[in-house]
């Protein structure tokens, strides 16, 4: 049986986890969660940080490292690398903190310190950028007033219309007033400070029936049972806001153990989509499914010609319950209310990188620790581990 291989997309929230421990877990329990080793993570941890050396974005208490110092956190077991970085978008620059302005803000407050040249070359960027930086400073505190100004009367008139106006009608307003301002500065400074108007929420629609593409029998029948592993597996689509935006996330659950063997994260729901949850399912389980029946909704992603090829290639099985019924995917509708329930409950995520790590979180917490009364409360790892060293007694006897 082939090994498993890791998505480059799992690896990266591998070792985001990880860092998001910041030495609040040993990484041997945070690879368990995981299901690899902890050799292995510590070998993705090193690969990211550039061959095991620290981050260039660690540069000590105040943003760089003197001569012959180390991190106190550097290279010790149970204590995440660059746990005792500054947080990003803090008033020290540290990675991740990719804008610019941040680091002419960085290089301004520590120049006396360290010297701007030797701050450009350690960031780098020019000196002539920072200077003409430098210049412009006037002129940005001018605008940064006209802001400030701008979003005290937007809050006024919200709270005016007991905070149910949005950007037309507080744009409107502010016209009105005689403040000749463009709707798009309105939107971006309500956006930043989370001004929002009362607002019905719009459903996102993610299953969309592609009418032409022939769909596949439904062999479950509403029926989500099986007797072993990797008999019968079940997938569906979801949605997080994020911001303005949407986050697609797609997954696919081994219905004997309800462990999810594989997921996929991206901005768009394309068939892609679907095809790399199912890759990662598949390469969690030795890539040796053959037979396996994988059952879905009649969205377009499962009814596609590629998805429909890739699981030929693996020897899959599909199966589809109907148009528009919940029901007839169940098992995997329980999965997204548990999701919502547990890790988004009064909470929000203002950047995609920090929905993903959320979700990831909380996915590889939902195989590993997560009890279910299905599984007379274990976890599906340990069901799944339960389950083989019974197989393993049987054949003995």
């Amino acid at each position: 049986m082939a090994g498993r291989i890791y998505t480059p997309e799992f690896r990266a929230d591998a070792v985001a986890l990880w860092r998001a421990s910041a030495g609040q877990r040993a990484m041997k329990d945070v690879a368990a969660d995981l299901g690899i080793t902890r050799e292995t993570l510590r070998v993705w941890v090193r690969a990211a940080e550039g061959g095991g050396q620290a981050s260039a974005g660690w540069f000590g208490a105040v943003g760089i490292r003197r001569c012959g110092e180390r991190p106190a956190a550097e290279g010790g077991e149970g204590v995440a690398a660059g746990a005792g970085d500054p947080a990003s978008g803090g008033p020290v620059f540290c990675q991740g903190d990719e804008v610019t302005s941040r680091r002419w803000d960085f290089i301004s407050a520590h120049a006396g310190e360290f010297g701007v040249q030797r701050l450009c070359r350690v960031l780098r960027v020019s000196r002539s950028g920072y200077y003409r930086w430098l210049a412009g400073a006037d002129a940005r505190s001018a605008r940064q007033a006209a802001d400030d100004a701008l979003v005290a009367k937007i809050r006024e008139i919200h709270t005016e219309s007991g905070e149910a106006y949005g950007v037309l009608r507080v744009h409107a307003d502010l016209q009105g007033f005689g403040h000749h301002v463009n709707r798009k500065r309105v939107a971006r400074l309500m956006r930043a400070h989370g001004i929002v108007g009362r607002h019905l929420r719009r459903k996102k629609k993610t299953t969309v029936p592609d009418t032409v593409a022939p769909p596949a029998p439904d062999l479950l029948q509403r029926d989500f049972t099986a007797s072993r592993l990797d008999e019968r597996w079940c997938g569906d689509l979801t949605y997080i806001q994020v911001g303005g935006r949407w986050l697609f996330l797609a997954c696919v659950i081994d219905i004997c153990s309800r462990r999810v063997l594989g997921w996929s994260m991206a901005p768009h729901m394309r068939a892609e989509l679907v095809i790399d949850a199912l890759r990662m399912a598949v390469s969690a389980r030795g890539r040796d499914v053959a037979g396996v029946v994988f059952h879905s909704d009649r969205g377009s992603q499962y009814t596609s010609a590629a998805f429909a090829q890739v699981c030929d290639g693996y020897g899959v099985r599909r199966s589809m319950g109907r148009v528009g019924s919940s029901y007839d995917n169940a098992l995997a509708e329980s999965l997204w209310q548990s999701l919502i329930r547990e890790a988004m409950y009064k909470t929000t995520f203002p950047t995609m990188s920090q929905a993903r790590l959320g979700i990831f979180r909380w996915l590889t917490y939902y195989n590993a620790r997560r009890r279910h009364s299905a599984l007379a409360y274990l976890s599906p790892m340990e069901f799944e581990q339960q389950h083989h060293t019974t197989a393993k007694l049987s054949l003995a006897a």
